[in-house]
């Protein structure tokens, strides 16, 4: 199967007008806060080929968005894959790209903290607290802080992030 070839803008939404099918692959807030027009949200941890025949029902053409074209870059040959037999684009330079060639998007209804800003939070006041009450309190607090960083270096190297998936499925990140 062929790599997926990358198209600017302004070719994607070409190749929309001739049948393509958009596939946003960002998580369900990215996509709920904002997204391109009749582009159909499948994030990439749920992605697969069966789902991704269903979301194309007989198109024989996909492209693929991120918010700046590095996750779809990076998944490219998992999301070839998943395409099947359908022709594989990648949209260069996500979202991003498409809102500074000034074409339309929609915004979401209220505005929401996104995932990762949401383990930035809860790791960054947790290794705060721990180091505070290990210095306050008692040395074993500072395990804590240990704990979080060690985490955060996991998520880092792998890819795979413990503490997003466990706030992703608190209510507040749930589909609406």
């Amino acid at each position: 199967m062929p790599s997926p070839q990358s198209v600017t803008p302004q070719i994607a939404q070409q190749l929309l007008k001739m049948g393509a099918v958009l596939v946003d692959i960002r998580l369900i807030d990215e996509y709920a806060r904002e997204h391109i027009p009749h582009s159909v949200s499948c994030p990439m941890a749920s992605l697969n080929a069966d789902k991704l025949r269903e979301v194309l029902s007989g198109a024989n053409s996909v492209i693929f968005l991120c918010l700046s074209g590095m996750r779809s870059h990076q998944h490219r040959a998992q999301l070839a894959e998943a395409a099947g037999t359908a022709q594989t684009y990648l949209l260069s330079g996500g979202l991003q790209a498409w809102k500074r060639a000034g074409l339309p998007i929609v915004k979401g209804e209220r505005p929401s903290v996104d995932i990762m800003r949401q383990v930035q939070i809860v790791a960054g006041g947790t290794v705060l607290a721990g180091v505070i009450l290990g210095q306050v309190m008692h040395p074993a607090f500072y395990w804590l802080a240990g704990v979080f960083g060690a985490g955060l270096l996991f998520a880092g190297i792998s890819g795979y992030c413990g503490l997003a998936r466990a706030l992703m499925r608190m209510p507040w990140n749930r589909e609406r």
